[in-house]
C-alpha cells in the first residue's frame, strides 16, 4: 500500500509560520529603557543648572496685592454680575412700563407696552399699498397687513 502524506491544510486559512524574535524585543526594550534613563538624567542636569544659576527670588505672597488697576475710561470686569443683571432688568422693566421721552426734539415718545398693544388693537397695522405688477420687493422689506376692526386676541 502506498502512504501518501494526506494534506489536510484549507489554503484559505493560513496562518503565521514563524514566531517573534525574541532577540529583537529584548533590543528594543533595553534600548527604551536606556533612552528613558538618559532622558531622566539630562533632566535632572538641566534642572539643578538652572536652580544654581537663576534665581526666581522669594515666593509671590497671596496677600500681596500688586494689581494694577486700568486707567479711567477703560472697561472693567464684572466684578458683581448678577447685582448688575438685577439693576438692568429693573431699569428695562421700568422702561417698559413708564412713559418718558426718546427724543424731544422731533417729539418722539415712549408709551407703556401694554398701553401700545390697546393703541396697536384699537388702530391696526399701519396698511402697505401693494407694489406696482412688475415691481419686486426690497431684500428687508416685509409687507404690512391691517388687523380687522374688532379683533381683539385671546388671552
Amino acid at each position: 500500500m502506498d502512504e501518501q502524506p494526506t494534506n489536510t491544510e484549507n489554503p484559505k486559512h493560513r496562518h503565521e509560520t514563524r514566531d517573534a524574535s525574541i532577540p529583537a524585543i529584548v533590543k528594543f526594550a533595553v534600548g527604551l529603557f536606556l533612552s528613558i534613563a538618559v532622558s531622566m538624567v539630562v533632566a535632572r542636569l538641566v534642572f539643578n543648572y538652572f536652580a544654581a544659576h537663576q534665581s526666581l527670588g522669594p515666593p509671590a505672597s497671596p496677600f500681596e496685592n500688586t494689581r494694577e488697576l486700568p486707567p479711567a475710561g477703560v472697561p472693567r470686569l464684572q466684578v458683581e454680575a448678577p447685582e448688575d443683571l438685577h439693576q438692568y432688568l429693573m431699569h428695562e422693566n421700568e422702561e417698559l412700563h413708564s412713559y418718558g421721552w426718546v427724543d424731544q426734539r422731533n417729539g418722539i415718545v415712549r408709551i407703556p407696552i401694554d398701553r401700545a398693544m390697546d393703541l396697536l388693537i384699537q388702530r391696526g397695522l399701519p396698511v402697505q399699498t401693494a407694489p406696482p405688477q412688475g415691481e419686486v420687493l426690497q431684500p428687508g422689506s416685509v409687507p404690512q397687513y391691517t388687523v380687522p376692526k374688532g379683533y381683539t386676541p385671546a388671552n
